[in-house]
């Protein structure tokens, strides 16, 4: 996966379209994310004990890698991901339109 936890990706389709934000959790073996601030959902929790009242959470819920793009943190641009093997064998990923290594 080309996209990795702390990274800051845009939303290019869905009812979040256009909207930015950090990628808080991956789920590598379903090939989903969970971005901080989008695709939010409600959880309604029950009381755990008597005479407290139950909750309503909203939560971050995962949406599919192929929904969102990088955003270059040299150009700040929607990118797509190149890799390069530099010189002491390391492969690193690169900005495809600034050619800046991220």
């Amino acid at each position: 996966m080309k996209i990795k936890k702390g990274d800051k990706v845009k939303v290019l389709s869905g009812k979040d379209k256009k909207k930015s934000g950090k990628v808080i959790q991956i789920l590598s073996e379903r090939n989903k994310i969970s971005v901080e601030g989008i695709n939010l959902r409600f959880k309604n929790m029950r009381p755990k004990k008597q005479g407290e009242k139950g909750q309503r959470i909203q939560f971050p819920a995962p949406l599919s890698v192929e929904k969102v793009a990088l955003i270059c943190p040299k150009c700040g641009k929607a990118v797509k991901i190149a890799y390069k093997v530099l010189d002491n064998k390391k492969k690193v990923r690169s900005c495809k339109k600034c050619l800046e290594i991220i």
